[in-house]
């Protein structure tokens, strides 16, 4: 299930290490500083709305640059919480600017998955701040190469309205069904435990021919519409096996994002999490047709004949 999480417009890339540069000779005249011309990016506009940006037309030189432009008085960010913000990203290069996207768009943001650069300029600042990140080639994508047209040695403009946080761990609320019966029966997890609710599967049992959703969670959160981005976390499970083959509880990339409904995971998601309120557990049985069909998932384990059991909690939507 897992693919590359987006911020936005930027996917998320790891940023190489650097290594130091040797020192001069003593003989050879001192490189003259560049200027610093990050300082002269220039924002206007209100809180929520598609921001003016200003990139100067010369060439972007500088250290990281952040700046609290319109200062929110909700509560600090930390770094153990997912953020929903409304964000802007242009690429600077050399003495020209363009917009990475088309349109300012609300995206997901969570600790670990954004660039290091542009996480450090969110974590401590208060929800309802507008944040302007100017971020250097060295703290962006830097020498992993190019994304969405994007140079190693481009720098990288983020404008984020920061409007409100959430929860990563989990859903609260207490089950008003364990699934059961014909299905999977779910076991929230114990309390303090951070592994999540795990599945028990009667593997001898013959799985359901057809897509069944049930919620076991009713969340009373935002409404998850096709296209949308969402973050959840999940344990998934193959019916043949009993056995999860994946759960981002524990496998150390923390909650899922993706874009919903418009074919980025697997079908059966697609139909089943779309219409669903953000704070639900959601139980997924998914057919093969809805899956991965019938060439399967080898690297998962999973055949092209595997019925496979889904608990998804709903963190947040765009």
């Amino acid at each position: 299930m897992r693919r590359a999480a987006a911020l936005a417009f930027i996917p998320l890339l790891a940023v190489a290490a650097l290594a130091g540069c040797g020192s001069s000779s003593s003989s050879k005249p001192a490189a003259a500083a560049s200027p610093d011309t990050y300082k002269s990016v220039t924002v206007t506009g209100a809180f929520g709305k598609a921001p003016t940006v200003t990139i100067p037309k010369v060439a972007a030189s500088g250290p990281l640059y952040t700046k609290t432009l319109i200062q929110g008085t909700g509560a600090k960010v930390t770094s153990t919480e997912g953020l929903m913000g409304n964000v802007v990203a242009y690429d600077w290069s050399g003495k020209t600017s363009k917009i990475v996207g088309t349109s300012y768009s609300p995206g997901l943001f969570i600790s670990g998955q954004v660039l290091p650069s542009l996480e450090k300029a969110l974590v401590g600042q208060n929800v309802g701040s507008r944040v302007l990140a100017v971020i250097p080639p060295a703290d962006g994508l830097g020498s992993n190469g190019t994304q969405e047209g994007i140079g190693a040695n481009d720098t990288l403009v983020f404008v984020v309205d920061m409007t409100s946080t959430f929860n990563t761990t989990g859903v609260s609320g207490t089950q008003t069904s364990d699934g059961g019966g014909a299905l999977p029966t779910v076991t929230p997890a114990k309390a303090g435990s951070t592994a999540g609710p795990t599945l028990t599967i009667n593997t001898k049992a013959t799985p359901p021919k057809t897509l069944q959703v049930k919620t076991l969670i009713k969340g009373t959160g935002a409404v998850v519409k096709k296209g949308a981005e969402i973050a959840v976390q999940y344990n998934g499970y193959i019916w043949r096996t009993g056995k999860s083959f994946q759960s981002s509880w524990t496998d150390g990339q923390g909650a899922f994002t993706t874009a919903i409904g418009v074919g980025q995971t697997i079908p059966g998601w697609d139909t089943g999490l779309v219409g669903q309120t953000v704070g639900s557990r959601v139980l997924l049985v998914i057919p093969p047709a809805d899956g991965y069909g019938t060439s399967g998932n080898s690297q998962a384990g999973i055949t092209g004949t595997d019925t496979l059991a889904f608990v998804v909690d709903i963190l947040a939507t765009t």
